[in-house]
């Protein structure tokens, strides 16, 4: 786990300006910046490529299932899903289940999210919640498994193979990201 460095192994830092996808399905949905109209019928990312997509959260309420169904439909336009093998089920589980618990902790700890970034290429995706919180997130320690709350950042750490903060100098807030393997 790292929390302090500003991208993981082998990232390529922040996408080029106009990096931005689309929700996939008719149209784009409420809060997607867009350029890339990729279908959901698209095969994976190219090889070599990097795909991104972003959900911008600005007057959004709901935002969990919000994201939630924003990554579904990257999913299905990558090529995670439909799933044909319980491996790779299992893989767009995580990738749902991390959003999911980022997004909630923002929502619990931060005020909200503001954006939420997904990138893929053939190996990682990298999911990224940006936000205006000042707290450093962190795995409660010591982990209770039978008591409720506190698992968020504990299930982060066991599904990604890394994961992260990072802090624009100046700026206010922080984005987490973390990244989980492409299935195989």
């Amino acid at each position: 786990m790292s929390t302090t460095r500003p991208y993981s192994p082998g990232d390529r830092g922040p996408e080029p300006s106009g990096a931005s996808g689309t929700s996939g399905g008719d149209g784009p949905a409420a809060g997607v910046s867009g350029g890339d109209a990729a279908a959901s019928s698209a095969p994976a990312a190219p090889p070599g490529g990097r795909q991104v997509r972003r959900l911008n959260f600005d007057g959004e309420s709901g935002v969990v299932p919000l994201a939630r169904d924003f990554t579904r439909q990257a999913l299905y336009a990558w090529g995670w899903l439909p799933a044909d093998t319980a491996d790779r089920r299992a893989a767009a589980e995580d990738v749902l289940l991390v959003v999911s618990e980022l997004v909630t902790n923002a929502c619990l700890h931060a005020e909200g999210p503001d954006e939420l970034r997904l990138a893929c290429d053939n190996k990682v995706i990298r999911l990224e919640v940006a936000d205006k919180g000042t707290g450093q997130p962190s795995p409660r320690t010591p982990h209770r498994a039978g008591r409720p709350g506190g698992h968020g950042m504990f299930i982060v750490q066991r599904l990604c193979l890394d994961w992260g903060v990072v802090r624009t100098p100046g700026v206010a807030g922080k984005t987490v990201w973390a990244e989980l393997g492409a299935p195989a």
